[in-house]
């Protein structure tokens, strides 16, 4: 056997053992030999580095690593989906249409949940994290450190698609950043309402799409109504998310998720578009804000009452008549 020792990270001696060892009468041999050494050392010193890496950065707190994982993922909705609505506006309609914006929101919802669901559950939304809360299936604790984390990571997103779209929007704007207007690129980031609406339709219209959104999510993730296979729940919600858009969206947008138009309305404000992205629409802002909480509760009440109790209460019934026979099978044997 030959050993070979050189010097690793932090003077660690590093060893490779090689069996049987090289040939000596070739000079092709040892340098295929000395290459296959190097490789080696180069490999451990890289697992040494990336080892130290994640003990240094590795946080113990779980609910602060499940907010970076709602961020990372809701940061990924918003930039997929405001990228879509930038690439219709700016084009004019030549590289975009309205649908292809519903698509974008829906399979960007889908890639948000896959890069966080295992580690925070993937709710991306705010309205979602209370339903969860309103049912006793997340602690309360969690709601405002998801609330805070998925608004800054749709505030990174909006961000995002503003630095790569800048000069178009510049242009598109001439100069000016607009809310109102033809050259308005305000909306390609947070929800705005439509000419024709008003603010109680706007409100009865976000609280009914959030509604909606939760009945069907409390649907995908009940275990006891035809519970969707294991790893394709993030692909219906993105498509719940896809039909509430292809049905809702006309209004103004189908925000239906409170951190989705905060975030990117707060950016807005900062970048350049100023206070009046809060004021238009007669103070529009709130309506994004408040009414999909009404709407996740009023989807709570409806799923429960009309699916979920009655799937539940077949279930324990169901299962206390098998524990029954169980003990009546024990009580016959003895």
């Amino acid at each position: 056997m030959c050993q070979i020792w050189w010097s690793g990270p932090g003077d660690v001696e590093w060893r490779a053992e090689v069996w049987p060892a090289p040939p000596q009468t070739s000079t092709g041999d040892k340098l295929t030999f000395i290459r296959r050494v190097i490789h080696g050392s180069t490999m451990g010193k890289q697992k040494y580095y990336l080892e130290k890496l994640s003990q240094s950065f590795h946080i113990r707190n779980l609910l602060i690593r499940q907010a970076l994982a709602e961020c990372l993922g809701t940061l990924i909705l918003v930039m997929f989906g405001c990228g879509s609505v930038a690439q219709l506006v700016l084009s004019g309609g030549s590289h975009g249409l309205f649908l292809t914006v519903n698509f974008a929101f829906g399979f960007g919802a889908t890639l948000g949940i896959l890069v966080c669901g295992q580690v925070s559950g993937g709710h991306l939304n705010p309205a979602v994290t209370f339903a969860l809360c309103l049912l006793g299936r997340e602690k309360w604790r969690k709601f405002p450190v998801y609330f805070a984390f998925q608004t800054l990571g749709s505030f990174l997103g909006a961000a995002i698609i503003f630095g790569l779209y800048y000069d178009a929007i510049w242009d598109f704007g001439k100069g000016s950043f607009y809310v109102e207007g033809q050259n308005s690129t305000a909306g390609i980031f947070a929800t705005y309402p439509s000419a024709h609406l008003t603010s109680i339709n706007g409100f009865f219209d976000q609280m009914i799409g959030t509604a909606a959104l939760i009945v069907c999510i409390l649907a995908i993730v009940d275990p006891y109504n035809n519970p969707i296979p294991q790893g394709l729940e993030a692909f219906t919600v993105g498509f719940v998310v896809l039909v509430i858009g292809l049905s809702m969206g006309f209004n103004s947008g189908y925000a239906v998720n409170p951190a989705r138009d905060l975030g990117p309305r707060l950016f807005t404000a900062i970048a350049g578009y100023g206070g009046q992205v809060f004021s238009v629409g007669s103070y529009w802002f709130f309506v994004p804000i408040f009414a999909p909480f009404l709407g996740a509760f009023l989807g709570v009440v409806i799923y429960q009452l009309m699916v979920g109790f009655h799937t539940e209460q077949e279930a324990r019934q169901k299962k206390g008549g098998e524990e029954n026979i169980k003990l009546s099978n024990v009580a016959s044997n003895a």
